[in-house]
């Protein structure tokens, strides 16, 4: 038996896949989850069934999200989970999470994500943050180091802005390869993501905050003055209360909105 296979199915490549099979980090994850019977929960990725199983046993009923036609289809014939399972045999970065609601509740959404699209996958998450409870998400722990930097920090960048504008982000297990197989090349780190009420939230259009933190991280040795010399001048950040001689990584996330804020308005008033 090879590397790539783990309980006979082959582990693919384009899909990213690594197995998870140690139950001690199992059971830490399926802890942090802490699934009732009550709620609406959401596995993406659930592969062959590492987290599938003990999260239905917990709850009673599942709804799982899989891309690949052959672990869908293993999942629908399951002998004791397939009766616990919702399967949607479809790719989570298009798929419609609040067509999964049911009045009055919200999603509690988990998964070993593929490496290879963790950062657009969890873009897409965000749009539906004010229909999801929280998040736990395995990933590579260099992803989750950058999701829940401080600013001042050197890994503090676009990824650190846009989660941190809508969740709390809390590292919750450490994963070292040899819980998957085939084991990865790095170590990997479960994230907690709690999103903020939408009234907490400061109002912003989030395609300019993207656009504010593309501009700044770009190059991340220059200056806010240069990071944004697109649309504003050094006075215009100065005036916004922002030293434009700072980097981007020592701007906090609410100097992040201000200037996305301001940069809404100025182009409002340009049209």
């Amino acid at each position: 038996m090879t590397d790539n296979v783990h309980q006979g199915h082959r582990a693919r490549k384009r899909f990213g896949q690594n197995f998870l099979h140690d139950p001690h980090v199992i059971g830490r994850i399926v802890k942090a989850i802490a699934p009732k019977p009550s709620d609406i929960l959401v596995e993406i990725g659930p592969g062959l069934g590492a987290l599938t199983e003990p999260v239905a046993d917990a709850a009673g009923h599942l709804i799982v999200v899989e891309l690949d036609r052959d672990l869908a289809g293993r999942l629908q014939q399951h002998p004791t989970l397939a009766d616990k399972l919702t399967v949607y045999q479809a790719d989570a970065m298009k798929f419609d999470f609040a067509a999964l609601l049911k009045p009055g509740q919200k999603l509690k959404i988990f998964g070993n994500l593929p490496y290879n699209i963790s950062t657009p996958l969890l873009f897409h998450l965000f749009e539906f943050a004010d229909h999801i409870n929280n998040m736990h998400f395995m990933l590579q722990k260099e992803v989750v180091q950058r999701m829940t930097a401080s600013h001042g920090s050197k890994t503090f960048g676009r990824l650190s802005v846009m989660t941190q504008y809508y969740c709390e982000a809390i590292p919750v297990v450490e994963v070292g390869p040899g819980a998957f197989k085939p084991a990865p090349k790095v170590d990997s780190a479960v994230v907690r993501l709690i999103p903020y009420l939408i009234a907490d939230r400061a109002k912003v259009d989030p395609a300019v905050l993207n656009r504010v933190c593309l501009e700044a991280f770009n190059q991340r040795r220059k200056t806010l003055r240069n990071g944004f010399s697109n649309f504003a001048t050094a006075e215009q950040i100065s005036a916004l209360g922002i030293d434009p001689s700072i980097r981007p990584e020592q701007l906090p996330v609410s100097g992040f909105v201000k200037v996305a804020q301001w940069l809404a308005e100025q182009e409002q008033q340009d049209e």
